[in-house]
C-alpha cells in the first residue's frame, strides 16, 4: 500500500461520492414524507445502497486501498441502478431529479477511477 497523496481525480472522486452519499440520504428521507412509491422499500433500499456505497468508496480511496477500483466499480453499478429509480419516480420533483444528476455524476466519476485502478 502506497502513502502518496490522492491524485487530483481521487480526491474529485472522493468529493462527488461524499456529495452523493449525503444528496441520497437526505432525499430518502424526502421521498418518506412523499409516500407511496417513493416509500417503498425497494426505493428506500436502492436510495439506502447508493449512500452507502458512495461513503465507502470515499474511503477506500481516501485510503489508496487496493480494493478501491473493485468498490468504484459496484459504486458505479449502484449509482446507475438509484438515478435510475430516482428518475423513474421523480414526476417533476426537484430534490429527486438533483439525485439521479448526482448520482449519475458519481457513476462517471468512479467508473473512470475504476478504470484508472486507482
Amino acid at each position: 500500500m502506497s502513502h502518496e497523496l490522492p491524485s487530483k481525480e481521487t480526491l474529485d472522486c472522493m468529493k462527488i461520492c461524499g456529495d452523493c452519499a449525503s444528496m441520497c440520504s437526505q432525499c430518502g428521507f424526502h421521498c418518506l414524507h412523499m409516500g407511496g412509491e417513493h416509500a417503498s422499500p425497494a426505493h428506500q433500499g436502492v436510495m439506502r445502497d447508493c449512500a452507502s456505497i458512495c461513503a465507502t468508496a470515499a474511503c477506500f480511496m481516501a485510503r489508496n486501498s487496493h480494493h478501491a477500483a473493485d468498490l468504484c466499480k459496484t459504486c458505479v453499478e449502484i449509482c446507475n441502478e438509484c438515478s435510475k429509480a430516482c428518475d423513474t419516480l421523480a414526476k417533476g420533483d426537484a430534490m429527486m431529479k438533483q439525485c439521479a444528476e448526482l448520482c449519475r455524476k458519481c457513476a462517471n466519476a468512479c467508473e473512470k477511477m475504476a478504470g484508472a485502478a486507482i
